[in-house]
């Protein structure tokens, strides 16, 4: 009985396509319904009569409440599940920030009955899987470059040294993109990755030739000594200015461009962009001045391990050379 009440209202009052009119390559699609006079007033919709199986006919307001009441513009599921969305857009402050505090609010203040639920999508959505990702691609970036380290220098202590100052090398990138007023997103996420590698490059190009440096020194004959490290730094480091000026000085001739470019996707990449040009700033100062300084102070502790535990006469120092 109320499948065929609603197919008659369906019919009567939403139309029902009969036939179609064909002009040309057009087609009109022909429907049937009660005319407007009686579909645009309630108290005649109450009066529209329905047919029974008996043939009988019974009004439809003694059948049915006909009443008008305001409802959504359009019917949605999500996973079985009818459901109302609220659009917001966010200006002035970050996403992350504006959802967290929306998500905060609701808490507090809305209460829902029993089977429904709230569910933060778009782009909040996008960042949440994003970030997940990141959580297990950064350290497992982080665990492939101490790997290539200690694969490269033999040393686990050398390696650690160069881990140890990535972290300050990526300084100035977050200096930069704050005074560009950019937010913390994905793509400031993938620069600083980019800017990681580029600081642990710098530091190994730097740390071989210091190690080059001394490794000559105790080739030669001389014994290993704290004026030596301190000599073999000096040429050393020195050795590099002019590469790692060159370096930076063609990493941002190729970035500066994506900076003040325009058009389609320049807003991403200036956000890819933006740590790595402020971390050309702070990656070489730190290989140039802290790595030395940090290495020396790692010979020289192992030079006093070296002698406190195996003593040797002057003789003996001349005829051993170790090899860094």
């Amino acid at each position: 009985m109320v499948a065929d009440v609603q197919s008659v209202v369906s019919s009567a009052i939403g139309g029902e396509n009969v036939g179609e009119v064909i002009d040309g390559r057009q087609r009109f699609p022909i429907n049937v319904r009660y005319p407007r006079d009686y579909r645009d007033s309630v108290q005649t919709l109450r009066e529209f009569p329905v047919v029974t199986d008996k043939g009988a006919q019974v009004r439809l307001g003694d059948i049915a409440e006909v009443k008008v009441t305001d409802g959504p513009p359009m019917i949605r599921s999500e996973n079985d599940r009818l459901s109302g969305w609220v659009y917001v857009d966010v200006r002035g402050t970050d996403l992350l920030s504006a959802v967290k505090a929306m998500q905060a609010a609701v808490q507090k203040e809305v209460k829902l009955p029993p089977g429904y639920s709230i569910g933060w999508s778009g782009q909040f959505e996008y960042l949440e899987r994003a970030a997940a990702k990141l959580k297990t691609v950064i350290p497992l970036t982080l665990a492939v470059i101490f790997i290539l380290l200690y694969l490269a220098f033999r040393s686990a202590s050398e390696a650690l040294l160069l881990m140890l100052t990535v972290p300050f090398a990526l300084i100035g990138g977050f200096w930069f993109v704050w005074l560009l007023g950019h937010a913390v997103s994905i793509a400031t996420a993938v620069g600083f990755i980019a800017l990681a590698g580029l600081a642990a490059e710098f530091g190994v190009v730097m740390l071989v030739y210091l190690r080059n440096s001394l490794n000559q020194r105790l080739g030669a004959g001389y014994p290993l000594t704290k004026e030596l490290i301190a000599d073999a730094i000096r040429e050393g480091a020195v050795l590099r200015v002019r590469p790692k000026a060159m370096t930076v000085a063609v990493i941002l001739a190729g970035l500066l461009p994506i900076m003040y470019g325009t058009g389609a996707g320049s807003e991403v990449m200036q956000r890819i962009a933006a740590p790595m040009v402020g971390g050309m700033i702070t990656a070489p100062l730190l290989s140039l001045f802290i790595i030395p300084a940090a290495w020396r102070l790692l010979q020289e502790c192992r030079l006093r391990q070296a002698t406190n535990l195996s003593p040797l006469t002057t003789k003996e120092q001349k005829n051993e050379i170790p090899t860094i």
